[in-house]
């Protein structure tokens, strides 16, 4: 009876030493919202490790498009924020649900083609191409999902001076999917398509595809980071999200963030602001 009673009592410390390292171990770990261009290009899958050997603390990535992000965030759901869409995200902090925002890294945007260029656009500027392929009818891939990428390749229509919500015709293909759903359509179709530098390095099968257009300066992508405002949501883990915001704005993380290739090609460019810098 009594070593039944002590193997009762062994039992039931396991279960609380096991339960107090699943609570410790859940103490220890944040949320991150964040755009799919950052998972699919791998950057997390490579970064994060890195922040959790050093820190203990583990995040769970929630990647979605911008306006999906930016919802999660305001409902509280996620920690800390990691995205493309900077007036998107300035308004999110006017508006009281995120702390200060830090540029943490940038790439560029890049406009991929047929090797065949049928609307005769390689080498010339972002505007020019655009002008060009509509006038065309060239077959252009938007995604059409309310990313920051699609958002950045509305911005760059108005830009050339072109309203392709009112001119689009059968040439213009909505898909309504993320940058390697894009690309792979782009590739189908033989068509144009705007994508993130990060995505098209990391995407395999290119086909008849190549960079048509790049180096202008309105191709510029910048990547801001803030945490969600605790006195918003008294759930966000305040200290932990901001060990993560530190230490990707610090030298350790913008070291890590230039470290990241994918076949031999630095894939994202860190430029963080950082307090006092």
């Amino acid at each position: 009876m009594a070593a039944r009673r002590l193997s009762v009592a062994l039992t039931l410390l396991c279960g609380l030493a096991a339960g107090v390292a699943a609570s410790s171990a859940e103490d220890r770990a944040i949320v991150l919202a964040s755009t799919t261009s950052t998972q699919d290009s791998g950057l997390l899958d490579y970064l994060l490790p890195i922040f959790r050997d050093k820190t203990g603390i583990e995040v769970t990535v929630i990647a979605r498009r911008t306006d999906e992000v930016l919802e999660w965030a305001r409902r509280g759901e996620a920690d800390v924020v990691l995205m493309h869409a900077r007036p998107q995200e300035e308004k999110f902090v006017a508006d009281g649900f995120g702390t200060k925002r830090f540029d943490v890294m940038y790439n560029d945007f890049v406009l991929i083609g047929p090797k065949s260029d049928p609307a005769g656009v390689k080498g010339k500027d972002i505007a020019t191409a655009l002008k060009a392929i509509e006038a065309k009818g060239a077959p252009f891939v938007t995604r059409g999902d309310r990313s920051g990428t699609h958002a950045a390749e509305l911005a760059l229509w108005i830009v050339a001076g072109i309203d392709v919500a009112s001119t689009k015709g059968a040439w213009y293909r909505e898909i309504g999917q993320g940058m390697t759903a894009a690309l792979d359509a782009a590739r189908t179709a033989n068509a144009y398509v705007l994508s993130d530098r990060g995505a098209w390095i990391a995407f395999k099968d290119r086909g008849d595809l190549d960079i048509v257009v790049e180096g202008d300066k309105r191709l510029l992508n910048q990547y801001g980071v803030l945490l969600v405002n605790p006195e918003k949501h008294p759930n966000v883990k305040k200290e932990l999200g901001q060990s993560f915001v530190d230490w990707l704005i610090s030298p350790e993380g913008q070291a890590a963030i230039a470290g990241y290739k994918v076949d031999g090609q630095q894939v994202f460019f860190p430029n963080a602001e950082r307090p006092g810098g």
